[in-house]
């Protein structure tokens, strides 16, 4: 029997005044995999992971989430969130909490964790990514790869089941991508199931399952990622990563 794909988008569309952001977009991923859609900017990636996040209504089509509908009329948004977690290019952290504060917030908050098991939680997650010592800092005295590896620490401390992440390096100076970009390896060690909008080609190359080339908001191409970058089937996939490789991005 086959399994049941841990998210599915059938047919998913949106526009913003007229304008088609996402034209009928089908994905599939499963369990433990890591999607990483990839893109010029303004071709819906962003869009269609706040719209699996239902931040963003979806006009056609539909978002499952192990097996549920949850773009059906009725379905409890929060609820919903709970399996997910999302992270931004923007760090999002309350200026005014202390670390370790901004990451019990939604258990103690939301999911209705006690605070000293959310505190332990937090400081688990903390301890394995290198943040031990920062749980009493405030956010404006992290580095940015410090601020943006505790925006995904948060997010896991709701143990969702799927993560987002969207261009989560693309504020960071190019020095602190790595220490980000290390965290997602261990996420993706750990067996977590991941979908990424990312301009790391290299990344999306390395920790991949599966490629999407977004393009005018459709998945013009996917696939394995040497089949993408080393034999993209599309000519605007061609284009698109011979631009990247003349840039020295990949």
């Amino acid at each position: 029997m086959t399994a049941t794909p841990k998210l599915e988008m059938r047919r998913v569309s949106k526009a913003f005044d007229r304008n088609p952001v996402l034209v009928d977009v089908d994905l599939t991923v499963a369990e433990h995999d890591v999607v990483c859609l990839i893109g010029s900017s303004g071709s819906g990636k962003s869009t269609l992971l706040k719209c699996v996040d239902l931040l963003v209504p979806i006009d056609r089509g539909q978002i499952v989430l192990d097996g549920r509908v949850i773009t059906a009329r009725g379905v409890d948004a929060d609820a919903v969130r709970h399996s997910l977690g999302i992270v931004f290019q923007a760090f999002n952290l309350f200026p005014h909490m202390t670390v370790l504060d901004n990451i019990t917030l939604s258990p103690r908050r939301v999911h209705g964790v006690d605070r000293d098991e959310a505190e332990q939680r937090a400081r688990t997650l903390l301890d394995r990514f290198g943040l031990a010592e920062k749980e009493a800092e405030y956010p404006d005295r992290l580095s940015g790869g410090q601020q943006q590896r505790v925006a995904i620490v948060r997010a896991l401390a709701t143990q969702p089941a799927v993560m987002l992440l969207d261009e989560i390096t693309s504020a960071l100076d190019p020095e602190l991508v790595a220490e980000v970009l290390n965290v997602v390896r261990r996420l993706k060690s750990d067996g977590m199931t991941m979908v990424i909008a990312t301009h790391e080609m290299g990344f999306a190359r390395e920790v991949a399952d599966r490629v999407c080339f977004l393009d005018g908001g459709r998945i013009l191409e996917q696939g394995p990622p040497e089949a993408i970058f080393t034999a993209p089937q599309e000519e605007r996939t061609r284009r698109f990563l011979q631009r990247i490789i003349e840039a020295g991005r990949m």
